[in-house]
């Protein structure tokens, strides 16, 4: 909230009408965001008790389960299951007498606890000054970014402690009065994971020493008590494993995103790949300190305590998934000059903790490096390079504000239904754009292969009783072409060749090609059509949901000729390289004619051309005539295609109102950012001559 509140937009919306009218939603925004943390909570506890027993908290049966390893006499490690250390294991020690199911219960529900503490005390540690918007707001949003956090997930599904030393850092740091206090609850925090250790430098170099020196006492007590109690295991893990090194798996696996795991990914190994950790790690930790430093000078302590998190994250030898919560803190870092900047950071870190990594870049082998060590290159980015504002810096509490088209009339009293969704006037940031454009066509994908139909018997009986519903309706309404089309382009070699081609290449090409235009020529109408077709695809999504259909090449009983993937053995079809990612019956609507019908008719409102016009509207023309003649749809798939087009351009109207053009002096009207040659132009929203209304943020 607080790098979100100076974009203009948020605050707009809870500032429009009297002070009276602006409390009333503030306390309606803070309602609905209690609700939808609370929602989470509740799903996420759900997703752990819906689990079978012996596939939830697996980590903590494995440790005080009836064959757990601390019932054991040998070492905790003997099996090295058990990745906490020995002052760990100590404390954990007298929960084995406990009842299982009864410690699975309290387990899962105090570790809900203690994540809505951590996201109470985050919220209360933004750097100041905040307002009061984002301190009545920030503790819901806090909490529900944390039940959505991959760490915490993990953290409840295996019954994990990683939460505690995260908390008892920041309860050192901004809860607890006096330093010796503070120090030992960072201390103990470092007995459960060493690398917390590293929060002792940060303490001693700004002026925090009393802090510090307890925190390393605390330590060496906890640590030297451990090894009294346990001198095998102590030895087994401070030696033998490095302070952990392979226990919980193997060092080289995708969850440990540490420099040591993703230096054996790479292929290192031996005394290379020791001494290049040692180098690189302390080289993150010395910069990485550095700029905590500097930040908890600056009165960003919050940050401070993130950057150094992250830099534990870097140089432990074994970051497993579940301890990776200190990346997710970095979100409070404040980056740019710009409003409309300071969504990047935010939003990026947010679904690198959230998302998967397949999620975010798509499976490609030249990104596998990339896609492999997201985490780590996110906590060292935090940790290293990533450019925070100082508070003294002019633009933290006021960056360069967005423009927006001032409001017109509109025929409808409630247009926009969202007036925060206020028509921006300048060029958003791409590589904000870009990571959710392709996160939201991971999601379609993933819930277009989920849906109904799939290859299954059942999905498939379903998928062709539907296309057998769709053929009666053609035939009824005289639009049963597909088998006549299809066998004449068959006998046509040239033609088939030609929508075989079509339907194959311009499905993504086109789209993606008219996007990047608008967003160069014209950011204002890149919002509206970049909003339009994300409608379109949305409601596209539900379709596939509720409607499973068969395409008539998927139904062999017509005769139709796949002439693109040529004759399929239903029980091992071969699609070329989508045969496992796509679900071949989410053929209603038609995204192949909806997309290329968003190309022309967005092509058709903003080109200056009359030529241009024309040809933007052969697209959809050449298109449906491929998705028909190559036997890929349904005539009526295109008029669900058509349909769902224009309900994406009617939402985008009602919610964010008239698209925004440029009027010059002289008249006439330009599109969106485009300046005509003698540079004067008056910015103002009209609706005159524009088919397709709407302009989303």
């Amino acid at each position: 909230m607080a790098n979100v509140e100076h974009s203009g937009q948020v605050a707009g919306a809870f500032g429009a009408g009297t002070p009276q009218e602006a409390k009333a939603r503030l306390r309606a925004a803070r309602v609905g965001l209690w609700l939808i943390a609370a929602v989470l909570a509740v799903r996420q506890v759900a997703v752990v008790v819906g689990t079978p027993r012996g596939e939830r908290l697996t980590d903590l049966e494995t440790w005080v389960g009836p064959n757990g390893v601390l019932h054991v006499n040998g070492s905790l490690y003997d099996s090295t299951r058990f990745t906490g250390t020995p002052f760990g294991g100590l404390a954990l020690k007298p929960l084995t007498r406990a009842a299982q199911q009864a410690l699975g219960w309290s387990w899962t529900f105090g570790t809900l606890l203690l994540v809505v503490a951590l996201g109470l005390i985050a919220a209360r540690a933004l750097p100041q000054p905040v307002t009061r918007r984002s301190s009545l707001l920030a503790a819901p949003v806090a909490i529900s970014l944390l039940m959505l956090s991959l760490p915490v997930r993990n953290t409840l599904y295996l019954g994990q402690t990683s939460i505690i030393p995260v908390l008892l850092v920041l309860l050192g740091c901004f809860v607890v009065r006096g330093e010796r206090a503070g120090g030992l609850l960072i201390g103990l925090g470092a007995a459960l994971q060493p690398t917390v250790l590293l929060f002792a430098p940060l303490l001693w170099f700004t002026g925090r020493r009393r802090a510090a020196a307890s925190t390393a006492a605390t330590f060496a007590v906890c640590t030297v008590l451990a090894w009294a109690a346990m001198p095998h295991d102590s030895y087994t893990y401070w030696v033998h494993h490095l302070a952990g090194t392979g226990l919980g798996g193997k060092a080289d696996d995708h969850t440990n995103q540490s420099l040591h795991g993703a230096l054996l990914r790479l292929g290192l190994s031996g005394p290379l790949e020791i001494g290049l950790f040692f180098v690189l790690g302390a080289s993150a930790a010395a910069l990485g300190l550095r700029r905590a430093i500097r930040y908890a000078r600056d009165g960003q302590l919050l940050l401070a305590v993130a950057v150094t998190g992250c830099v534990a994250v870097a140089v432990s030898p074994t970051s497993w998934q579940h301890q990776l919560l200190w990346v997710l803190l970095a979100v409070v870092g404040r980056v740019g000059t710009r409003a409309s900047d300071r969504y990047v950071w935010p939003v990026a870190v947010v679904l690198v903790m959230t998302l998967p990594a397949r999620m975010m870049l798509p499976n490609v082998t030249v990104v596998e490096p990339i896609r492999d060590n997201l985490v780590l290159l996110a906590a060292l980015a935090a940790a290293t390079f990533v450019p925070f504002l100082s508070r003294t810096s002019p633009y933290y509490r006021a960056p360069v504000p967005t423009r927006y088209a001032p409001p017109v009339p509109v025929r409808l009293r409630h247009v926009p239904l969202l007036p925060f969704l206020r028509r921006v006037l300048t060029r958003p940031n791409l590589l904000l754009e870009v990571l959710l454009i392709r996160v939201t066509y991971a999601a379609y994908s993933q819930v277009r292969l989920a849906a109904t139909g799939d290859d299954s018997t059942a999905g498939r009986a379903t998928a062709e009783h539907h296309g057998d519903q769709i053929l009666g309706l053609e035939r009824l309404l005289h639009l049963d072409i597909e088998h006549g089309v299809n066998h004449a382009v068959v006998r046509i070699g040239w033609l088939r060749g030609f929508f075989d081609f079509y339907y194959e290449s311009f499905h993504f090409v086109v789209p993606l090609t008219v996007l990047a235009v608008l967003y160069w020529r014209s950011p204002v109408d890149y919002r509206w059509g970049r909003s339009a077709l994300g409608f379109s695809t949305l409601v596209a999504l539900a379709g596939f949901w509720l409607y499973p259909l068969a395409p008539p090449r998927l139904m062999p009983h017509l005769g139709i000729v796949d002439t693109v993937h040529g004759v399929q053995d239903f029980s091992k079809p071969d699609y070329g390289a989508l045969t496992a990612v796509t679900n071949q019956y989410a053929a209603m609507p038609s995204l192949h004619f909806g997309w290329s019908l968003w190309c022309g008719l967005t092509i058709a409102v903003l080109a200056p051309k009359w030529w241009m016009k024309v040809l933007g509207l052969l697209h959809p023309l050449f298109t449906v005539s491929a998705i028909v003649a190559t036997g890929n749809h349904w005539v009526l798939d295109a008029a669900g295609g058509a349909a769902v087009v224009g309900t994406g351009f009617g939402l985008t109207y009602l919610l964010s109102g008239p698209r925004a053009v440029t009027r010059t002096h002289g008249g006439a009207h330009l599109p969106g950012g485009r300046v005509p040659a003698d540079g004067t132009r008056e910015k103002i929203a009209s609706v005159k001559g524009v088919a397709a209304p709407g302009a989303g943020q």
